[in-house]
C-alpha cells in the first residue's frame, strides 16, 4: 500500500510536467513582454533623441543658411548701391550735358536769328548799292561826254593819259611803300632777335661753377703731414710722380693743398690722398696702387657723368666715345668757366632759340652740347678745338648739322645751316655774360684794353674793338692808306705781336676790316 501505483506516479509526473510547462510558458511570456516593452521604450528613446538631434541640426543648418543669405544680401546691397551711385553720377553728367546742349541750342537759335537779320540787311544794302551803281554809271557817262567836249579828247585818249599818270604815281608810291616795309621789317627783325636771345638767357637755369687751380684736402691733425711727406720726402715725391700734381704742405692748420692746372689729375690726386689718409698706409707702393685704382674709378665716373648729362638734356643715340668726351668736360675749364656747365648752358640757349625760330630743337641742343668737345681731345693733337671736335663728330658719324655747327662756331669752316649760327650766338652769350668767366673784372678789362692798344699801335689802324670776351679783336683800317694786301699783312703782324707780347688762354682771332664809302650829294 505504501508503494504508489505506477499509473498514479505517471499521472502525477504528467501533471507536474504540464504544470512546469505552463509555468515556463507563463514566465517566458512575461519575460517576452518585458523585452518588448523595454525594446519599445528604447526605440522610443532613440526616436526621441534622433528627433531632438534632427531638430538641433535643422536649427544649425537654418542658422548657417540665414548667415549665408545675410552675407549674400549685404554683397548684393553693396553692389546695388555702387551701381546706383554710378547710375546717379551718369545721370548727373547726362543732365549737365543736356543743360549744356540746351544752352548751346539756345545760342544757335539766337545766332541763326542774328544771321537772318544780317542777311536781310545785306540784301537791302545790295539793292541800295545796285541803285547807286546805276546812278553813278549814268553820271559817269554824262560827265565823260562833257569832258570829251571840253578837252577835245576821246574817252580812250583820256583813259590812256590817266592810266599813264596813275601808273607812274603808283610806281613811285610802291617804291616808297616797299622801302618803308623793308625798314619796318628790319626794325621788327632786330626786336624779335633781341627778344629771342633775352628769353633764351632768362629761361636757362643752369648753375654756373668756377674752377680754381688748387684743391684743399682736410686732415685730422698736423701729425698726418709728416706721414704724407714720408722719410726724406719719398712719399710726397712718389705721390707727385704718380699724379703729376704739386703737393703743398705748409703751416695751414689741418689742411694740405694740391696745385695743378689739369682738373682731372687734380681730382685724382685729391681722391687718392683722401683714401690714403683714411687707410693710414702711406708708402710709395701703396700710393701707386691707390692712384691707379682712383684713375680707373674716375674714368667710369666720367662715362656716367656723360650719360647722365645727355639724358638730362634729352639727347640720345650718341656714340660711346663722344659720351666719354662729354663726361671729361666736367674736368676741363675755359677762362675759369667749367666746360661742362658752359656746354649745358649753350645747349639750353641754342634749344630755346631754335624753338622760337621753328628749327629742330633736339638737333640744336645736341649741337650746343657738343660744340666744345674738341677741348677734351688728347692734348698731343694740335689744332683749333673747333676743328678737332669737327673731326671727332665726323669720325663717329654725328648728324651733319651738328658736325657743321661744331666746326664753324669759331668760323674755322663755313656755316651751312642756321643752327650753326645759333650755336655760335649761344656760345658768345654764355662766355661773354657777366659772371660766367672767373677772371677778376679789373684784370679782365685791363687785358682787353691792352689788346686794343696793341692793335691800335700799327700804322693805318683807325679803330679797334675787342669782342667775345677777348677771343677776337676787330681792326678797322683807313681805306685811303690800306689796300687788300696791306690788310692781309696787318692781320698777320698783329697776330704775331699778340703771341709775342701777351699772355692769354686759348686763341685770339684777328679780323681786319677795310670799308670803302663813296658819298655824293644831290642839289
Amino acid at each position: 500500500m505504501n508503494m504508489l501505483n505506477p499509473f498514479v506516479i505517471l499521472s502525477i509526473s504528467g501533471v507536474l510536467v504540464i504544470i512546469a510547462f505552463v509555468l515556463g510558458w507563463i514566465i517566458n511570456s512575461k519575460l517576452g513582454k518585458n523585452s518588448v516593452v523595454s525594446a519599445d521604450e528604447k526605440a522610443k528613446r532613440i526616436i526621441d533623441d534622433a528627433e531632438k538631434e534632427a531638430k538641433t541640426l535643422k536649427k544649425e543648418k537654418l542658422l548657417e543658411v540665414k548667415d549665408e543669405w545675410y552675407k549674400k544680401k549685404q554683397e548684393f546691397d553693396q553692389e546695388t548701391n555702387t551701381r546706383n551711385q554710378k547710375v546717379g553720377n551718369l545721370e548727373k553728367k547726362l543732365e549737365k550735358r543736356e543743360e549744356n546742349l540746351d544752352r548751346k541750342y539756345d545760342l544757335v537759335l539766337l545766332k541763326e536769328k542774328d544771321i537772318k537779320n544780317l542777311s536781310t540787311q545785306i540784301d537791302k544794302k545790295q539793292a541800295q548799292l545796285k541803285e547807286k551803281e546805276t546812278e553813278v554809271e549814268k553820271l559817269m557817262f554824262e560827265q565823260n561826254i562833257k569832258l570829251e567836249k571840253i578837252a577835245s579828247l576821246t574817252s580812250e585818249e583820256a583813259k590812256k593819259m590817266l592810266m599813264d599818270n596813275l601808273i607812274n604815281k603808283a610806281k613811285s608810291e610802291a617804291t616808297q611803300q616797299v622801302q618803308k616795309i623793308r625798314d619796318e621789317a628790319m626794325i621788327e627783325a632786330k626786336k624779335a632777335s633781341q627778344k629771342i636771345i633775352v628769353q633764351s638767357i632768362q629761361r636757362t637755369a643752369v648753375d654756373h661753377s668756377v674752377e680754381s687751380t688748387v684743391s684743399v684736402v682736410q686732415i685730422k691733425n698736423d701729425d698726418m703731414k709728416g706721414r704724407i711727406i714720408g722719410r726724406e720726402g719719398r712719399n710726397i715725391r712718389a705721390f707727385e710722380g704718380a699724379t703729376g700734381i704739386d703737393v703743398i704742405v705748409d703751416d695751414t692748420p689741418e689742411a694740405v693743398i694740391l696745385s695743378g692746372f689739369d682738373q682731372f689729375r687734380r681730382e685724382v690726386a685729391r681722391i687718392a690722398l683722401e683714401k690714403l689718409i683714411a687707410d693710414g698706409r702711406i708708402h710709395p707702393t701703396r700710393i701707386e696702387e691707390v692712384v691707379k685704382k682712383v684713375k680707373s674709378e674716375l674714368e667710369e665716373e666720367i662715362m656716367k657723368e656723360g650719360e647722365h648729362t645727355l639724358i638730362e638734356l634729352g639727347i640720345h643715340g650718341v656714340h660711346r666715345e663722344i659720351i666719354k668726351l662729354v663726361g671729361r668736360m666736367k674736368y676741363r675749364s675755359s677762362y675759369g668757366q667749367n666746360l661742362l656747365q658752359h656746354s649745358i648752358e649753350v645747349a639750353h640757349i641754342t634749344g630755346f632759340m631754335a624753338a622760337e625760330l621753328g628749327f629742330d630743337q633736339s638737333i640744336a641742343k645736341r649741337a650746343g652740347m657738343m660744340h666744345d668737345i674738341g677741348k677734351t681731345v688728347d692734348k698731343s693733337i694740335e689744332g683749333p678745338h673747333a676743328l678737332l671736335g669737327y673731326d671727332v663728330a665726323k669720325r663717329y658719324k654725328e648728324n651733319p648739322i651738328v658736325i657743321n655747327a661744331i666746326g664753324s662756331h669759331h668760323e674755322d669752316i663755313e656755316m651751312e645751316h642756321p643752327i650753326s649760327a645759333l650755336v655760335q650766338a649761344a656760345d658768345a652769350i654764355s662766355g661773354a655774360r657777366p659772371g660766367a668767366r672767373r677772371e677778376p673784372l679789373e684784370s679782365y678789362v685791363k687785358r682787353l684794353e691792352n689788346l686794343e692798344e696793341l692793335a691800335t699801335s700799327f700804322e693805318g689802324v683807325e679803330k679797334t674793338y675787342a669782342i667775345q670776351a677777348g677771343r677776337e679783336i676787330r681792326v678797322v683800317v683807313e681805306p685811303e692808306k690800306a689796300d687788300d694786301n696791306f690788310s692781309n699783312k696787318l692781320a698777320s703782324d698783329i697776330a704775331q705781336k699778340i703771341e709775342d707780347e701777351m699772355e692769354y688762354p686759348g686763341q685770339i682771332k684777328v679780323t681786319v676790316i677795310r670799308e670803302v664809302r663813296k658819298i655824293a650829294y644831290a642839289k
